[in-house]
């Protein structure tokens, strides 16, 4: 049956150790049509990039071309589910689906126009948008964690970085301490493979509380311990790093690592 009550009936039916159900869904214009897209996902322990227990399911009532389709799909998991990770264990669930079924009746888009950046703008935010839910459900999180790399040399760059630190067990468990440990991110940062130069980085903790400032041009800088403890005692905290190497940007998604993600995976029976 189509309804908001199904819908969200259909989002808790796949939930396994998820504490939250995760659905998201918007309406744009096309071609003076009213379009919707919605989406539904479920995903709380071994969540990392491409092969993960990630169930995702898109559905949208625009006419596009299947090749268009799949293309703004696939185009758009690279910045979306592919820079989250909860524990950086993976599974072979891993699924990201979309269907459409044209009932909007805009005209058929076939070609990579004005009414598909439309399309495209509105798939980021349902995806963003759910691969943020997860990363903030991850099974014991208390912390949404997020990492956003700024003046990167190439796009590449900056996800290899975001990512590595996103990923980083001891940056989780430093977040979980509300540590504002500069050393464990800088240490990501280092074995992520990607190249940098560590003396033109800037480190920073931010949220809504406010901003403080740990690691500036290759030194650590003095700080409030009290004040940081607080941003990082925070439900979600950045860490914005600032390359001050180029113009590209990235950001990844996770959580902190906690006691009960222990106790939920020590008692856990497949």
């Amino acid at each position: 049956e189509h309804s908001e009550l199904h819908a969200t009936l259909a989002s808790k039916a796949i939930m396994t150790t998820d504490t939250k159900n995760k659905e998201f869904a918007v309406a744009f214009e096309i071609g003076g049509k009213t379009v919707h897209l919605g989406g539904m996902t479920k995903g709380s322990g071994m969540i990392h990039p491409k092969l993960c227990t990630m169930l995702c399911f898109l559905t949208t009532d625009l006419c596009i071309s299947k090749t268009l389709l799949q293309k703004a799909l696939f185009e758009d998991i690279v910045d979306t589910y592919n820079m989250i990770s909860v524990d950086g264990d993976t599974s072979t669930n891993d699924t990201c689906v979309i269907l459409a079924n044209g009932k909007a009746g805009n005209p058929e888009i076939t070609e990579e126009n004005e009414d598909y950046q439309t399309f495209k703008k509105a798939l980021h935010a349902v995806n963003e948008t759910l691969a943020r839910n997860m990363a903030a459900d991850g099974e014991g999180a208390t912390h949404l964690f997020t990492v956003h790399v700024t003046g990167a040399n190439d796009k590449e760059t900056a996800r290899t970085l975001a990512r590595s630190v996103v990923s980083s067990t001891l940056t989780k468990a430093a977040i979980y301490g509300r540590d504002a440990n500069w050393g464990r991110i800088l240490c990501a940062m280092g074995y992520s493979g990607a190249a940098f130069d560590p003396n033109k980085v800037r480190l920073c903790f931010v949220n809504d509380i406010g901003k403080i400032l740990v690691y500036k041009d290759g030194v650590p800088v003095d700080f409030d311990e009290d004040y940081a403890k607080e941003i990082l005692g925070y439900e979600e905290v950045t860490a914005l790093i600032e390359l001050n190497q180029g113009e590209a940007e990235a950001t990844a998604w996770g959580c902190d690592l906690t006691h009960d993600y222990v106790d939920i995976n020590a008692s856990y029976r497949t």
